[in-house]
């Protein structure tokens, strides 16, 4: 079912069609725009174009089918969540360690989707998708902050202010051994490892995406170092891989760590701890902050003893 149908004309230089679509309609985001264009919802000059790297160049009329949001079929599940801020455009979660965040394969239930649905039921639909509310994701044994939109509206405010780089996140990530320096930036392209395909991995930047990650030690023990991590882009897996990159493994990674934990935990060790974004009707940036979950705080305690 299309809710509406937009025109478009390009002329100009060569660009991208889903770059095009994406800077001539910033609601959407440019994943989204990618789907439409692989579903066959743009046309160029009067053909369905499916490949979303098509160049536009010299004069053409477009035509873009917005299909309507699509409710899903989640279960709300009556699942505790810790509420840090919540007013009625957004919620903000600390997400406890070992909490998927939307439903996947092997993930029908159980997730912070499910609990969300059954905490504020208007979420269901929001964003269009199958991830209600969800603007951006924490790997399943992460923890801490994370936002979710009321509405679409919210929803794509928030999209924005990612695109935009504007939201700060910090993270608490324990890791072995030491930088070569306190503090540092790591600037490296984060792509699909060639070798392992279910992996990411630093990549030569046409293979990749641009990633940077600014890291400072906040705390060094024997063989181990507790940074804070300001990631300044969002891409997949991003602390972790840079983190391994440098030669100081999230502790506990069974993906891109140490084969064998250097500590007696169950899952890497890494926090979404500091969360700075506009809100609808305040002027000044608001924070949040979330404090560590027992098992971090734990392992902090046994290093200092």
């Amino acid at each position: 079912m299309i809710e509406r149908e937009l025109d478009l004309k390009f002329g100009g230089e060569k660009k991208r069609l889903d770059r095009f679509l994406s800077e001539n309609l910033p609601k959407y985001s440019r994943s989204f725009i990618q789907k439409l264009i692989k579903k066959g919802m743009v046309e160029v000059d009067g053909k369905v174009i499916y490949k979303t790297g098509y160049k536009l160049d010299g004069k053409h009329d477009l035509k873009v089918s917005i299909p309507a949001p699509v409710e899903t079929d989640l279960t709300p599940e009556d699942i505790p969540l810790n509420i840090v801020y919540e007013d009625h455009n957004l919620v903000i979660i600390n997400k406890d360690p070992g909490i998927v965040v939307h439903p996947s394969i092997g993930h029908n239930s159980g997730t912070l989707v499910n609990a969300i649905l059954a905490h504020d039921p208007k979420i269901r639909g929001v964003g269009g998708e199958i991830r209600p509310g969800i603007v951006h994701r924490l790997d399943k044994d992460t923890s801490g902050l994370l936002v979710m939109a009321k509405n679409d509206k919210t929803h794509h405010d928030l999209q924005q202010q990612f695109k935009e780089r504007t939201v700060r996140k910090l993270y608490y990530a324990l890791v072995d051994g030491h930088p070569k320096t306190p503090e540092g930036k790591v600037d490296a392209p984060i792509g699909r490892d060639p070798r392992q395909r279910q992996k990411m991995a630093v990549v030569p930047l046409k293979k990749g995406r641009n990633a940077i990650s600014e890291f400072k030690t906040i705390e060094k023990f024997q063989k181990h170092s507790l940074l804070e991590v300001n990631i300044k882009t969002g891409r997949t897996h991003q602390i972790r891989v840079h983190m391994e990159f440098l030669g100081c493994p999230v502790v506990g990674d069974k993906v891109y760590g140490k084969k064998k934990p250097t500590l007696p935990v169950k899952r890497q060790l890494l926090h979404a701890h500091q969360l700075e974004l506009k809100i609808s009707g305040k002027e000044e940036v608001s924070v949040f902050q979330a404090d560590l979950p027992e098992d971090f705080g734990k392992a902090l305690e046994e290093l200092r003893n």
